[in-house]
């Protein structure tokens, strides 16, 4: 008999690999609890229950008499998110399994060795603050009762619709493509030789799925990431080689970035992607065992890439964030004259 997983969301950047995997074996029967904006890529024999999670009446009477192996929050941010689900699913599945976030790691970094015993906390970012809280109430659930909660923490997962850039704008990453394509400066934070992890969302989903109505995984934390590191400068040097052209880095300090962009760069930059880390897995490979991450960053970003470009309508054009960037090295430029002169 087929397993019964409930995924809230579903057919995000790391759900999508997740609900193709699993709908592509015989172990489980899933499905998705979504507003229906991107269904049209679901596979084949996935149930879709069209709905508002934040309607939790509505939901309550569309999973009436129903009760599941595994239910999956990808779409959590904020504690009433899962309180609301504690609410709806507190006696009706055998796991609740939480998409936290790695930015929810300690910053500043004591160590860039990370393990899910590094402390939680981040000053610099909201998000991640929510995120802490969404996992503190759930723990407590946990010990005050017995609600089985899973905690995963995924870092920078990335899949066929998009690349993973340190600096983009609020349209996602493709105008970083185009200024490589036009032959312009690419922003690149710090020097660019901090190192950072990249993992491949169908690596991503062989971890989760080992974890989901795994015993080994009540009441605990894991951490998916691939072991691979890469420094900022080769993860764009990769990029621009795969579009068969030269990069042009414009090195600018992360803290300069974050005090002058319309966009949230404090939290991205200085309380995620301007550390070095380095993640361990040994905890999750414990409970997973064979679990290993095979796709290496040249490999997917291959993938990726030649997917965006065969697919115009995932190159979506940023002109606020390709001006920005220009004003940002101009003022730089002034700077270094002026100083020079």
């Amino acid at each position: 008999m087929k397993r019964r997983a409930l995924f809230i969301g579903g057919t995000g950047t790391i759900s999508t690999a997740i609900t193709a995997a699993l709908a592509a074996g015989e172990e489980w029967e899933l499905t998705l609890l979504n507003r229906g904006n991107r269904n049209g890529d679901v596979p084949e024999g996935v149930r879709i229950i069209q709905a508002d999670i934040t309607d939790e009446d509505r939901v309550r009477a569309l999973l009436e008499g129903e009760t599941w192996d595994c239910v999956a929050e990808f779409i959590g941010f904020v504690p009433q998110h899962v309180e609301r689900d504690w609410r709806l699913f507190r006696g009706r599945t055998r796991q609740y399994i939480y998409i936290s976030s790695a930015s929810a790691y300690q910053k500043p970094l004591v160590s860039p060795y990370i393990t899910e015993g590094t402390p939680l906390a981040n000053p610099f970012w909201q998000y991640s603050r929510n995120k802490i809280a969404c996992e503190d109430f759930l723990m407590e659930k946990y010990r005050t009762e017995g609600f089985p909660v899973t905690v995963i923490r995924p870092s920078h997962t990335y899949g066929d619709r998009s690349v993973p850039v340190g600096i983009h704008g609020d349209k996602g990453s493709w105008q970083v493509l185009r200024r490589m394509l036009d032959g312009k400066p690419v922003l690149i934070h710090g020097d660019g030789t901090s190192l950072w992890t990249l993992t491949h969302n169908t690596d991503f989903a062989k971890g989760f799925i080992g974890l989901m109505d795994n015993p080994h995984a009540l009441g605990n934390a894991f951490t998916i990431t691939s072991d691979e590191s890469l420094t900022w400068n080769q993860i764009y040097r990769i990029c621009a080689d795969v579009l068969g052209v030269p990069l042009r880095p414009y090195h600018v300090s992360s803290d300069f970035l974050a005090a002058v962009a319309p966009y949230d760069l404090l939290g991205n930059l200085t309380g995620d992607k301007a550390n070095s880390v380095i993640f361990d897995n040994a905890k999750l490979k414990q409970a997973v065992p064979g679990f290993q991450a095979t796709v290496r960053y040249e490999q997917g970003i291959r993938r990726t890439i030649e997917n965006i470009l065969a697919h115009p309508e995932l190159q979506i054009l940023d002109p606020e964030f390709d001006a920005w960037c220009d004003r940002v090295i101009a003022a730089v430029e002034a700077a270094k004259a002026s100083l020079n002169g």
